[in-house]
């Protein structure tokens, strides 16, 4: 396979320093590294001592099975088998998104499987890949949509509108089958023809008539693409999986002003080393969300106030004794925000790796002393491999101009221009300046005679010179374009190119959705991914479909 290594590096500094291992002081907040091979048999050996203060594996294990009921496949099983009996999870998540949302949820479940292959064959015992679906997050704007290239090379937005109601769970609210059908069929339209399209819609069809909310169809189609992988799912807002949370969430109420201190200590340390916080560390803020059922479940993040606990405005009120109650009787009714989640997955799992984006990797070290602070430690911090995928068109269409990935990624219209004023064997450009500086400096002796005749003339000279200058440099436009419309169809191969690896300005990841290669390549282009090595520190790969 045709791969190129290619530095990229996050707009994260404190993440380019993790994973590059520059700054000593970064020890004091993750603690292990991925980079180093000894990390890994301590933590697997820290993880055996610390089995007792975790939720039971065979409980855990059940919800699973229960959860992944719909899609399971004898891999599967034998996964699920294995967090029965405390294997080791490799542990990656991410909101769901439309129709899977943008490539990097791929490339993260990707590397979430093919992390947990290489643990098992480094440590000789079994590793399990668990995907965690952010199912309690409310953001319906981040989930609601993706981007697709249709047959007229153009991107064009996917978007489903929320139903009516309170901002409750992106699981909690339900997607009826007129809207999946719609969707379907603007997909259907928006993707070009291809032997694989038919298969494509016809299995998207399926999952979403086992689909009620977005974050079913999610599970869905990584569960189409991975189950044979051994890939097991997990929604975050399964209401059995919050039963066996209830002790954790017990802990997080009861000793909340200690961790609202840990994360503010956190967060003074990573300032004090130079790096910015990525999330929020708020004074006052339980770092918990309620399900406020008086609002009809609205997810509601919780403050301490005079000693209660209350919604930001302070118009609903919780006691400290309520909340506990909540975990006992109605666990369901919690939920964790981005600074507790590391904590109550930890609980769950015996987690080996978390596989992170450049963002996450920076917020992580704002949770560390939390662990600690509960007896627990931080797993292994595993940076997301990265890819960007390369048509065959467009790699000949780069050969054709002589572009480099990174011309594309920071220099694309530059390069375009440079690449059309090669073209220019008529000189257009330095022709017309010519004669805009031969015309000034022929108009100028008539204007200084104009005013030696009447003073006031040279103001009407001047604006009569700039109109002028205007015209000639109308006419070099339309001659410009005139003659650009010579190379439309090379313009269009160069847009392509930029649109397929740089999409509006940003990595390919970070925008596009894998629809576009599905439909193109069946599961081969998502085979090549699985068949990459391994690498535990991350980094980029340019993959030539």
């Amino acid at each position: 396979m045709n791969t190129e290594y290619y530095d990229l590096p996050s707009a994260q500094p404190l993440t380019e320093a993790y994973i590059h291992q520059k700054d000593a002081n970064l020890d004091l907040l993750y603690g292990y590294h991925a980079g180093r091979e000894q990390d890994w048999t301590t933590r697997m050996q820290r993880l055996e001592g610390l089995a007792g203060s975790r939720a039971n594996a065979a409980e855990v294990a059940e919800v699973l099975r229960q959860y992944n009921s719909p899609y399971t496949t004898p891999e599967v099983d034998a996964s699920i088998r294995a967090i029965a009996e405390g294997a080791p999870v490799i542990i990656g998540g991410q909101q769901a998104g439309m129709w899977s949302g943008a490539l990097l949820v791929i490339h993260k479940a990707v590397s979430v499987v093919s992390g947990a292959k290489w643990a098992t064959e480094k440590l000789g015992r079994k590793i399990v890949p668990v995907f965690w679906i952010a199912g309690e997050d409310h953001d319906w704007d981040e989930a609601n949509h993706t981007f697709v290239l249709n047959a007229e090379q153009e991107l064009r937005k996917l978007t489903l509108q929320r139903p009516e109601g309170p901002r409750t769970s992106v699981s909690r609210t339900q997607v009826d089958a007129e809207s999946w059908n719609a969707l379907l069929a603007e997909l259907e339209q928006t993707l070009p023809h291809s032997d694989f399209k038919p298969g494509l819609l016809e299995q998207l069809k399926q999952i979403t008539e086992q689909s009620r909310s977005l974050s079913d169809m999610f599970a869905g189609i990584l569960a189409f693409l991975f189950g044979k992988e051994g890939l097991v799912l997990l929604d975050a807002d399964d209401p059995k999986l919050r039963k066996l949370e209830a002790p954790m969430f017990r802990r997080m109420i009861e000793q909340n002003d200690e961790l609202e201190q840990a994360y503010r200590s956190a967060a003074e340390k990573v300032k004090s080393f130079g790096y910015q916080l990525q999330a929020d560390v708020v004074e006052g803020s339980a770092n918990l969300f309620v399900f406020n059922q008086a609002n009809g479940d609205e997810r509601t993040l919780l403050h301490k106030r005079n000693g209660q606990f209350q919604d930001r405005k302070g118009t609903a009120f919780w006691s400290k004794e309520q909340l506990l109650q909540l975990a006992e009787e109605q666990p369901s009714q919690l939920s964790n925000n981005v600074l507790t989640r590391p904590i109550m997955q930890d609980y769950l799992f015996p987690v080996l790796g978390t596989v992170l984006g450049p963002g996450e990797i920076a917020y992580w070290a704002l949770t560390g002393e939390a662990f600690r602070k509960l007896g627990m430690e931080m797993p292994i911090i595993v940076p997301r491999m990265s890819f960007t995928l390369i048509e065959g068109t467009i790699a000949k269409h780069m050969m054709k101009y002589e572009l480099s990935f990174e011309d594309v990624a920071q220099r694309f219209e530059a390069r375009k221009q440079q690449w059309l004023a090669e073209q220019d064997q008529l000189s257009i450009e330095e022709r017309f300046h010519d004669v805009k500086q031969s015309f000034v400096t022929m108009y100028g002796p008539l204007l200084e005679l104009a005013g030696s005749v009447q003073p006031g003339l040279v103001k009407l000279g001047e604006t009569n010179r700039q109109k002028i200058v205007e015209q000639i440099e109308y006419l070099e436009a339309k001659t410009k374009d005139a003659f650009n419309k010579q190379y439309d169809a090379s313009i269009r191969q160069l847009e392509r190119i930029a649109l397929s690896l740089w999409p509006s300005g940003k990595p390919q990841e970070r925008v596009i959705n894998m629809a576009g290669y599905w439909n193109r390549y069946g599961s081969a282009w998502l085979e090549k991914l699985l068949e990459l090595p391994f690498s535990p520190v991350g980094g980029h790969q340019l993959v030539y479909l």
